[in-house]
């Protein structure tokens, strides 16, 4: 029994070893399964290409506009002036008003004149009875020498009366017409519509006529106004070219407001260019129906021409500058970016004029040139040609 009991007690502990080695044998053969199953480590994805506006270039029709600065001028400017003296007894105006052509001025004493041509008249009568004395004196002696009656001397010195008095007539007439036009100066009319400046003699003071005689006032006219300004030898000859075929039209601005304008057209250019700074006065004529526009003001003027051309425009935000060389990035149909160089010409509203370097199609990068360098992809977002700026044909 004794045996049987210490075999029974060895059996038990001989499974729990053998359990326990093959628990851990197990545990070993799953960790090495699970290290020999794991594969090396993947590599991170790749970034997306970065997002660029680009916007397509086109050609478009626009009317070239060239820029310049000048000044006001009155079309009309008179200095009123007297052309006879006298005190002036009347001044018929307000300071500043506008006035039309034919109307009163200024009055001087028209006494002196009146009693002129009434001295006149009278000589005018006197001269004519005694030419009327003197024809009939003729006709007696006339049949006097056909009857040989009279020496012909006497009826020479008849004939030579009756001359004088004729002339005497003539001179008579031409004082009448002198007093009357002296006593229409007396009275002095605005010789052109506009706007009167203030008078600079008043009513009380005498004055002379003659080389020395003093302004009374000024009149400008203000229907319509002269801008002037200097152009270009280059512009001149463009401009000149296209004036001869079409009438060039004309804006005019003032001062910051760039949004009101008037519409005018060119007159004509001077007949000389300046030396000494290379340019041409031209003139064009404006319309200034609301009266605004005053002689020496300051004003832009800009000057279209003739026609519209195609033109190709890229925005200025997508101009790079390498040293003195300009340059632009285009993205091709793949996305991929490339240098592209390109000779400029002048602004237009924001926008640069296209001379050589870009073709119909391209599509040109307008921002992130900072980040994106040839031979990237990217990944283009096409915008409107209208978001980038008014046209100047607009």
């Amino acid at each position: 029994m004794l045996t049987l009991v210490r075999t029974a007690r060895r059996k038990p502990l001989t499974f729990s070893f053998t359990f326990l080695l093959f628990l851990a044998a197990t545990a070993a053969s799953i960790v090495f399964s699970a290290r020999a199953d794991e594969s090396p480590e993947a590599p991170a994805p790749a970034p997306p290409p970065p997002q660029v506006q680009v916007e397509t270039i086109e050609p478009q029709k626009i009317r070239i506009w060239h820029d310049f600065s000048g000044r006001l001028a009155a079309v009309d400017f008179v200095e009123i002036r007297p052309r006879v003296g006298g005190t002036i007894t009347q001044v018929l105006f307000e300071e500043g008003s506008i006035v039309a052509k034919g109307d009163g001025l200024f009055v001087i004493d028209p006494r002196p004149y009146q009693a002129e041509l009434d001295m006149a008249i009278a000589e005018l009568e006197s001269a004519k009875s005694r030419a009327h004395l003197a024809k009939d004196e003729l006709s007696r002696l006339e049949g006097l020498l056909a009857k040989k009656a009279v020496s012909k001397s006497i009826y020479e010195a008849a004939q030579n009366d009756h001359k004088v008095a004729v002339a005497a007539i003539h001179g008579a007439e031409a004082s009448i017409q002198r007093a009357r036009l002296n006593l229409e100066y007396a009275h002095i009319h605005a010789p052109v519509s506009g706007r009167i400046s203030r008078a600079e003699i008043t009513q009380g003071n005498v004055i002379e006529a003659g080389p020395n005689a003093p302004v009374l006032a000024t009149v400008v006219s203000n229907d319509s106004i002269y801008a002037e300004f200097d152009v270009s030898e280059q512009a001149y000859l463009k401009l000149a070219r296209s004036n001869r075929q079409e009438t060039l039209p004309v804006r005019l601005t003032l001062g910051e407001d760039n949004e009101t304008f008037y519409r005018g057209e060119l007159v004509a250019f001077d007949n000389r260019i300046d030396t000494r700074s290379g340019t041409i006065r031209a003139r064009a004529l404006f319309a200034n129906a609301d009266g605004l526009l005053v002689p020496g003001m300051y004003a832009g003027v800009r000057v279209g021409e003739a026609t519209e051309e195609e033109v190709l425009l890229v925005d200025d935000r997508a101009v790079g500058t390498n040293q003195d060389q300009k340059f632009v990035m285009v993205v091709d149909p793949n996305g991929l970016v490339t240098y592209r160089e390109v000779r400029l010409g002048r602004f237009i509203d924001g926008r640069r004029l296209v001379l050589d370097g870009l073709k119909s199609g391209d599509r040109v990068m307008v921002n992130s040139l900072q980040r994106v360098r040839p031979g990237m992809t990217v990944e283009p977002l096409e915008i409107e040609s209208s978001d980038t700026g008014e046209l100047a044909a607009n």
